[in-house]
C-alpha cells in the first residue's frame, strides 16, 4: 500500500478505518506526522491500524514504512534526498520485508528538484534484484520520473486510476513500481467515501508475488 496521509491533518479515525480495511502487509507512507511528537503519533497510528513502524525518522524525513506484525524486516534504512532551497527536506525509507526491498518515496514539487533526487534514488533501485518503489512522485505517468524509473522498474498499477486530490481525483501521482521479476495479481486505488475523507491523496494497493 502506498499512502500520503498529509501529516494526519484530516480525519484520523477514518484513516485508521481505511488502513484496517485494506489489510496491507506493508505501507509505504508519505507525509507522516513530524516534529517533536511525530514519532509517538506515528507509532499510535500504526498500533491503532494493527501495524508496526519499521522505518521512520532520520533521513526518511517525509516518508516511513509500516508493516503487519509477523513480517520479517531486515536492513531498515533511511536516505536523504537533495531538496530545493527553502523547500521541504525530503528522503526515502527502505527495508527488506520478507526478502523484498520496499522503498517509500516522496519527491519534490518541481521538475528540477525531482531530477536531482533521481540521481540519488535510481542507484538504489537499480542495484536491487527484487524491489517495490511506492510513493508520491508529484507528477503523472509520462513525466521524467516515470520515464527514468521505467528503465529499471515497471508500473504495477497501470489501470488503478487517479489518486489526487482525493475528493475529486484527476491526477495519478501516487505510484507503485516494481522490478520485472514481480507480478501484480491485483491493483486498485481505494476511492470510496472513507478514503476520500482520510487524506488529500487516495491510497494505492497492489498485491505482489515474486519467485
Amino acid at each position: 500500500m502506498s499512502y500520503n496521509v498529509r501529516g494526519l491533518k484530516d480525519d484520523r479515525a477514518v484513516l485508521v478505518e481505511v488502513l484496517r480495511a485494506a489489510e496491507p502487509d506493508v505501507v509505504a507512507l508519505q507525509e507522516p506526522p513530524r516534529g517533536p511528537l511525530g514519532g509517538p503519533r506515528l507509532r499510535r497510528l500504526a498500533q491503532d491500524a494493527g501495524l508496526e513502524v519499521a522505518v521512520s525518522g532520520g533521513g526518511a524525513r517525509t516518508t516511513a514504512l509500516l508493516v503487519r506484525p509477523g513480517r520479517t524486516v531486515t536492513h531498515p534504512a533511511t536516505m536523504r534526498l537533495p531538496s530545493a532551497f527553502l523547500r521541504t527536506r525530503r528522503g526515502i525509507a527502505l527495508a527488506e520485508v520478507d526478502g523484498l526491498l520496499v522503498v517509500s518515496v516522496h519527491l519534490g514539487l518541481s521538475a528540477r528538484e525531482r531530477s536531482r533526487q533521481l540521481v540519488r534514488l535510481v542507484p538504489v533501485v537499480a542495484a536491487a534484484p527484487a524491489v517495490v518503489l511506492a510513493g508520491d512522485l508529484n507528477e503523472g505517468p509520462g513525466g521524467q520520473v516515470w520515464r527514468r524509473l521505467a528503465l529499471h522498474l515497471r508500473d504495477l498499477a497501470p489501470s488503478s486510476g487517479p489518486t489526487y486530490p482525493a475528493r475529486e481525483p484527476r491526477a495519478r501521482i501516487d505510484a507503485v513500481l516494481g522490478s520485472r521479476g514481480l507480478t501484480a495479481t491485483r491493483a486498485r486505488t481505494l476511492a470510496d467515501d472513507p478514503a476520500s475523507r482520510a487524506s488529500d491523496h487516495l491510497p494505492v494497493v497492489v498485491d505482489v508475488s515474486w519467485a
